[in-house]
């Protein structure tokens, strides 16, 4: 659904990025045109490693993470997935894990992805990065880092990591950023409580006083947090989220970008890859759609797209939100089984894609 003309502040940010890596800009410009022909134009959230030195409360990757003989990602693989997602048209990806800013080869990392071919953005919780590290992502083809933070208090931001002067960290990853010159926004875990609260809006004003969005990512029962229902917004949640959208610099996976209205965006506009090289088709729906080590990433995108709640318009957060089909697939078909999936595990043929989402 193309719905949206472009703001001001993205037209700044395309002529910013038309300057600085023209080739990714060029891709990014036919971002319409790929999504009005029904092809996918998704952030890679690529999963390269789970290691991590934090233990948060809410960890989405709990059940990937342990020991696992399974392949695993060497350089070479990722220079070959990457190449794939190049030819594909794809142009963005967010490095994470686990927590990027502890992996020995991250350098190389950046390098196999091509950061000439890609823009580039780094998660983290902030625990490592001081300005010397900042400034060496940033001339090594980092583009943005999306730092975590949950809290202005000290103690709460602590006890949600579980780790003791992780707010006073991420702090410091903060001015870090903006004195290299990286591009930075906050990630800010909200539930259905916490949404309605002044602790929010005082958190987002802080960091729009500071000249930084909040990117907000709504609570799912996966992970640590299975079978935390209560914590879930719903339809009214979300409306009330899209008022302080056009009050703040504030945003979500639903808020339109580019241009477009996407709803959804699992598949068709972010995908993730774990370290074993499964597709899912968002960081919280655990279910592969195939292996990049077994066959071509174009087929296992098509195969998603085959699905009807990736393939088709959803104007909602499925694993957010939609309670029918976190009750239907999660719940009944994820939960208790070994992560992830198998996409035939869990669709049927009645699931297939009925209306695609560029019609």
């Amino acid at each position: 659904m193309v719905s949206q003309k472009l703001k001001s502040e993205e037209i700044k940010r395309r002529d910013k990025l038309k300057a600085e890596k023209p080739y990714v800009y060029e891709k990014i410009v036919r971002f319409d045109e790929k999504y009005r022909r029904g092809e996918s134009i998704a952030i890679i959230q690529f999963q390269y490693n789970y290691r991590c030195n934090f233990r948060c409360q809410h960890c989405s990757v709990k059940g990937f993470q342990g020991e696992n003989s399974a392949r695993q990602f060497t350089i070479a693989d990722v220079k070959d997935l990457f190449r794939q997602a190049d030819e594909m048209g794809l142009a963005r990806v967010t490095i994470t894990g686990g927590e990027p800013l502890i992996f020995k080869d991250l350098d190389e990392l950046v390098a196999a992805i091509n950061p000439q071919k890609f823009y580039i953005n780094c998660d983290t919780n902030g625990w490592f990065l001081d300005i010397k590290l900042a400034k060496h992502l940033k001339e090594i083809g980092v583009d943005r880092i999306q730092l975590s933070i949950d809290s202005l208090d000290p103690n709460e931001h602590d006890s949600f990591r579980r780790a003791n002067g992780a707010y006073a960290r991420a702090m410091q990853a903060m001015d870090a950023s903006l004195a290299a010159g990286l591009n930075i926004f906050i990630q800010t875990v909200v539930t259905k409580q916490r949404l309605y609260t002044d602790e929010f809006i005082k958190f987002i004003e802080f960091f729009n006083q500071r000249g930084i969005g909040v990117f907000v990512t709504y609570a799912k029962p996966v992970g640590s947090w299975e079978g935390n229902f209560d914590v879930l917004v719903d339809k009214n949640d979300m409306r009330y989220m899209e008022q302080l959208e056009k009050k703040y610099k504030v945003f979500t996976h639903l808020t339109p970008a580019y241009g477009l209205n996407m709803g959804c965006i699992a598949v068709k506009g972010m995908f993730s890859v774990t370290q074993y090289g499964d597709v899912l088709p968002c960081p919280y729906i655990h279910i592969t759609l195939g292996n990049v080590f077994k066959e071509p990433l174009k087929d296992i995108i098509q195969r998603g797209l085959n699905i009807k709640y990736f393939g088709e318009h959803v104007d909602t957060c499925l694993i957010a939100e939609d309670r029918e089909f976190i009750n239907k697939y999660i719940v009944k078909k994820i939960y208790g089984k070994p992560l992830p999936v198998p996409w035939y595990e869990v669709f049927t043929e009645e699931d297939k894609t009925q209306k695609p989402f560029n019609l």
